[in-house]
């Protein structure tokens, strides 16, 4: 099935690519550090006023850190370790088993021309991107 992995994986790239599809990863555990770091830094330098200013602008800067920047999905899908695509692959192929494809491409003219396997495609990998790698996804520009 290595062939099916690529393809499904392209497939995936366009149809996310097609949507304008992205995704943010929310990075709370580092800006928790950075929150409180400011505040031990901050209580060095001026002690109980700087642990409430270092933590005032720690906490900031933290929650700045934490809202996640968004990046298209397509870049998202290139990034994953070959084990987690086997894993969303296999989600989708048991969508799109039935289909008979040569090449990437034919199995994305398949997929993109039949409106329902393509709402369960992208609910597939809608699914797999908030819950496995807990991202928030967005549409769009």
């Amino acid at each position: 099935m290595p062939f099916q992995v690529d393809d499904i994986m392209k497939l995936l790239m366009h149809l996310s690519s097609h949507k304008k599809m992205k995704a943010a990863v929310k990075h709370s555990g580092r800006g928790a550090v950075v929150a409180g770091a400011a505040a031990f830094v901050g209580g060095l330098m001026g002690g109980p006023p700087g642990i409430a200013v270092g933590g005032a602008l720690g906490g900031l800067l933290g929650a700045w850190m934490a809202s996640g920047q968004f990046k298209p999905i397509p870049q998202i899908l290139l990034e994953l370790p070959p084990v987690e695509q086997m894993k969303l692959c296999d989600d989708v192929y048991n969508i799109i088993r039935s289909l008979d494809w040569i090449d990437a491409t034919q199995l994305i003219m398949l997929v993109m021309g039949n409106t329902s396997l393509q709402q369960q495609v992208a609910a597939a990998l809608i699914n797999y991107v908030t819950k496995e790698l807990q991202a928030e996804i967005q549409y769009g520009d």
